[in-house]
């Protein structure tokens, strides 16, 4: 008959006297919405790109076709707008990140507040900027 040997619970064992916070897993759990806040950003920067150089390309398209120089329109405001707002979402994650990160050393942590109830009226009232700019380039063409 083998016997088996159960390994210590992880919580059993001692933990390092030098560590930072008596709970790491908050401190985890910190870096993954960070990163989410850069994934994010990057996100939004890549897509505000994309549009701006969407409209010069297809201006440079309609310029070779002889139909004249049609100026880029909002596109290019639209994707600058995108572009600034994504390095502003990666800043206000850090900005988090770091306040967050000082709460739970000192063991009183405060849940996100008015950064979270301004990020989501300005993701809705971009996407109705753009919903409404598509309708219009819709109509015009």
């Amino acid at each position: 008959m083998m016997l088996l040997m159960l390994e210590p619970n992880i919580a059993d064992r001692p933990q390092p006297a030098n560590l930072p916070s008596k709970n790491a897993s908050d401190h985890l759990a910190n870096e993954r919405t960070f990163l989410a806040w850069v994934r994010t950003g990057v996100a939004i920067v890549v897509f505000g790109f994309a549009i701006g150089r969407f409209a010069i390309a297809i201006r440079e398209f309609l310029q070779v076709q002889g139909h004249g120089s049609r100026t880029v329109g909002l596109s290019v405001w639209f994707g600058t707008i995108a572009i600034i707002a994504g390095v502003l979402l990666t800043i206000a994650g850090l900005l988090r990140y770091r306040r967050t990160r000082a709460q739970l050393e000192s063991g009183r942590f405060e849940p996100a507040g008015f950064i979270v109830d301004l990020l989501g009226i300005f993701v809705a009232l971009f996407g109705m900027a753009l919903a409404v700019y598509l309708v219009y380039i819709g109509l015009r063409m």
